[in-house]
């Protein structure tokens, strides 16, 4: 009994004892949680004259204020404990870091991509984009992944690592672009005029753009039709406007086209029995030997 009060009263001594230390490290942990409370307004402030994504803010002044309360914690920690090693305990959190590197490496991975996503903005919210096998248009740009609405109103979740390191094409990057409408028209057909009728179609289209002028060209020789491409542009460049002016394109440059007297040629078969196959190979062969002669 004797030797336990001896150990209570040598705890109690000890405990006392360090109160002062206590409330100092508690002092001092109070006094970094309130500069990294300021910190982190500063940040969001910095961030916001920029001209950055309101996430970006976010997550900066998030990281700022977790390391700083790190290390308020570290700097409580040595007061209370004078003799705790420092090399020791940034030893152990470096094996500790790396061990939880290894294990959360694809959290990671995501949550560097998409810092780099947001403060080097390649595309933005409200960007219509295409990446794989999905396009549509984004509608957030979080920490581990971004969130797409595609054309048919369903949501995809793609990891920021996959948009940081694959390609992707930022359809709405650029004010205007570029769309085109194939036609075909008659080998007896003059082009020339095709093209003037197709063209002047397209002038009376509020939807198209004037500069850069719509252009119409020659692509092929099909089998059955002079292949024309007639190309123009179109702003904003959303999908919906680009489907839009190609709808109206189509329509007006048909109507003008057979207005003109083009001809839109459409594939021909020609079916033959046995009996119309043999007189049809006996009659080639007929023209073969002539020509021969």
């Amino acid at each position: 009994m004797e030797a336990a009060l001896t150990s209570l009263r040598t705890m109690t001594q000890a405990a006392i004892a360090l109160i002062p230390s206590i409330g100092l490290a508690l002092f001092s942990f109070v006094l970094f949680w309130f500069v990294s409370r300021w910190a982190a307004r500063g940040v969001t402030a910095l961030v916001r004259r920029t001209n950055r994504p309101a996430n970006v803010g976010f997550v900066l002044s998030r990281l700022t204020q977790w390391a700083l309360l790190a290390l308020g914690l570290f700097v409580s920690l040595i007061i209370v404990v004078p003799s705790l090693d420092a090399a020791a305990l940034f030893g152990a959190l470096g094996i500790g870091g790396v061990a939880i590197g290894f294990a959360f490496k694809d959290i990671f991975q995501n949550l560097m991509a998409g810092l780099l996503i947001l403060i080097t903005r390649p595309f933005v919210i409200g960007d219509q984009i295409v990446t794989g096998d999905h396009e549509g248009t984004i509608e957030d740009i979080q920490v581990r992944a971004t969130l797409m609405r595609t054309y048919d109103n369903r949501l995809v979740v793609i990891p920021n690592s996959e948009l940081y390191t694959n390609r992707v094409i930022v359809n709405t990057a650029r004010d205007k672009r570029r769309a085109s409408v194939d036609v075909g028209i008659g080998y007896g057909d003059d082009v020339a005029l095709a093209k003037r009728a197709a063209l002047d179609a397209l002038d009376r289209l509020p939807s198209i753009e004037r500069d850069p002028a719509p252009s119409a060209v020659v692509t092929g020789l099909g089998d059955f039709s002079v292949n024309l491409q007639v190309r123009f542009w179109v702003g904003p460049p959303t999908r919906g406007d680009v489907v839009a002016a190609k709808d109206e394109a189509f329509i007006a440059i048909k109507d003008d086209l057979v207005r003109a007297g083009v001809d839109l040629p459409f594939p021909t078969y020609q079916l033959l029995f046995p009996s119309q196959a043999e007189r049809s190979v006996g009659a080639m062969e007929t023209l073969k030997e002539g020509s021969s002669d």
